[in-house]
């Protein structure tokens, strides 16, 4: 199915409007949901640190009793409503005395026995809170006098160019950051377990070892490293066992010393959920409206652009088809300006050169008729009269029949001319030519008959032409001025340089021309006398040969003149074209 000029257009723009509006949309998207995502990342960053402050807070305290405040400086850190309930459903702390208004799911468990790695990854793998230390955390006397000796070791460390600092474990032990490689002047403290870390140890120990045996395992023995650390397994293939009733220890252990588990409820802005996969479906609605009327105003900018553009390729292939149905006076209106008024223009002014040409055409066959008829009927008539006895065939006779056809051969030859020229075929032979000469040739050859003729040309002036075309050519314009200039007027031959070029004019007094005929005078048939009387005018070919034979030899030929002040015709040559440019193929 073939699409017109119309159709493709409305779909290119539709096209390049769907294009846009997706890449729009696309971007608008990407960007809305990266924005979306940070936000909602910052969000979920600061939920993250509520809940690992509540946590630090059940790790380090046996109960929930005065975490209120806590839990208000949170909410107005974060802008979120903070509830935290027991697990049965009582309320700890709500920085909103409204019930309404709480999700009916929690975001998260404060338990700092199963920590929620999901909100936390860096914890340890048995998921209780480092920050709970239980028995094994030192009195303030224990504290302070591994405090001493540890500040003493820094101080020692820091004279010798290290820098270090002193920090405290979640069970109250200080200890040396970084750990490095000690000078022998500065030997690391001996770190000895305090008699309730040591009990604290029996206990877990115990714990761990009863775990073990009612799996039918060995026990284990633990042993202090300023914590502590499992020393020794009965059976290293029994490990994963050995980890799992060592945590189930630690949580049995650390249970009295940790508030109990707390639901975590969070509302207001972000909130523990996945990141956002996209726009809400409220914004996507908005989006795709939007689109939708985009879409739509361009189609009708599209409809009305392509109309515009398929108006006058219609219209010019109307007349396109008006003309090859023969009517040469087709023309369209140049309504629109740019390239398609230019195409426009340029089919009406080819539109007018058929026309013109098709008149030509009628005129031609209309003079080439009407030129023939006169001799062929004086030569019929008189044949015709001889043979039904009605003259005798005499000289004199003979010698007007002659004339007839000298007539005809004369109008065959300059038709023939005439159509070499027309299709460039028109053959010429260049060789220098002296102007004088050339000039006293052609004056010679032609009677006066009572008209002056002058010859003047510069001395020396010669140009490169074919001798032949160039005799022919100012003979005919010799032949043109002669007849049309009364008896006592003059008729000049003028020749000079003019730059590159040689400039042959012929001159005369006679009528002259109006200025509507300059344009015609070289044109095929035409005469100044509309009666077309051969006493005025020959046959109407001897001007359009002049300038058939000006165009072979790569020059012009122009016609100048008034009514009353006579005409000049003027024949410009180039001086001296080489012989293959100015050579044509054909015959003569």
């Amino acid at each position: 199915m073939r699409i017109g000029l119309f159709g493709r257009t409305l779909a290119g723009v539709v096209a390049l409007a769907v294009f846009a509006i997706g890449a729009t949309a696309w971007v608008s998207v990407a960007r809305t949901t990266e924005v979306l995502r940070q936000e909602q990342g910052e969000s979920l960053a600061g939920d993250t640190h509520v809940y690992d402050v509540l946590l630090g807070w059940a790790a380090t305290h046996p109960g929930w009793d005065g975490v209120a405040p806590i839990v208000h400086d949170l909410a107005g850190a974060t802008g979120r409503r903070v509830v935290l309930r027991t697990r049965d459903g009582r309320t700890i702390a709500d920085t909103a005395q409204d019930p309404a208004g709480v999700p009916s799911v929690p975001a998260a468990v404060v338990d700092p026995l199963s920590v929620d790695v999901a909100l936390l990854p860096t914890d340890p793998g048995d998921r209780i809170d480092p920050r709970a230390a239980g028995p094994f955390r030192l009195s303030e006397a224990d504290r302070a006098a591994t405090r001493t000796a540890v500040d003493a070791d820094a101080a020692c460390l820091r004279r010798i160019g290290f820098a270090v600092q002193v920090v405290e474990g979640p069970t109250g032990r200080a200890r040396v950051e970084p750990d490095l490689t000690r000078p022998g002047s500065c030997p690391a403290p001996k770190q000895r377990p305090t008699a309730a870390e040591n009990d604290a140890l029996q206990a877990l120990t115990d714990l761990a070892t009863g775990c073990l045996h009612r799996q039918g395992l060995d026990g284990v023995r633990l042993s202090f490293d300023r914590q502590w650390r499992v020393a020794a397994a009965a059976s290293p293939a029994d490990r994963a066992a050995v980890d799992d009733c060592l945590a189930a220890a630690r949580r049995e252990q650390l249970r009295p010393y940790v508030a109990p588990a707390a639901l975590l409820y969070l509302a207001g802005p972000g909130g523990l959920a996945p990141a956002a996969s996209g726009l809400p479906r409220a914004a996507r609605l908005q989006l795709a409206g939007a689109s939708a009327a985009i879409l739509a105003c361009a189609i009708l900018v599209a409809v009305a652009l392509a109309g515009w553009l398929a108006r006058p390729v219609r219209a010019l292939t109307g007349a396109v088809r008006r003309m090859r149905a023969g009517d040469r006076t087709a023309r369209v209106t140049a309504r629109a300006g740019g390239e398609v008024g230019e195409l426009t223009a340029a089919f009406n002014e080819m539109s007018e050169h058929l026309q013109r040409t098709e008149e030509q055409r009628r005129h031609l066959l209309s003079d080439v008729s009407h030129e023939l008829r006169a001799p062929l009927s004086n030569l019929r008539l008189w044949l015709e009269a001889t043979q039904d006895g009605l003259t005798t065939m005499d000289a004199k006779l003979v010698a007007s029949l002659l004339e007839e056809t000298l007539l005809l051969q004369r109008l065959v030859d300059d038709l023939r001319d005439v159509s070499l020229a027309d299709v460039g075929a028109l053959a010429v032979h260049p060789a220098p030519v002296a102007v004088a000469d050339l000039f006293g040739q052609v004056a010679a050859a032609y009677p006066a008959g009572g008209v002056t003729v002058s010859a003047d040309a510069e001395p020396g002036l010669t140009v490169r032409a074919d001798p032949v075309r160039l005799r022919q050519a100012l003979g005919n314009l010799l032949s043109n001025a002669l007849r049309h200039t009364p008896p006592g007027g003059t008729v000049t031959l003028r020749g000079r340089r003019a730059g590159d070029e040689v400039v042959l004019e012929v001159a005369d007094t006679g009528a002259g021309l109006d200025a509507d005929q300059l344009p015609l005078v070289f044109e095929r048939f035409w005469r100044a006398d509309p009666s077309r009387s051969r006493a005025t005018g020959g046959s109407g070919l001897g001007l359009a040969i002049v300038r058939g034979i000006a165009l072979a030899h790569g020059g012009s030929v122009a016609a100048r003149g008034a009514p009353g002040r006579g005409a000049t015709f003027e024949l410009r040559l180039p001086a001296g074209a080489s012989d293959a440019h100015r050579t044509t193929t054909g015959s003569s």
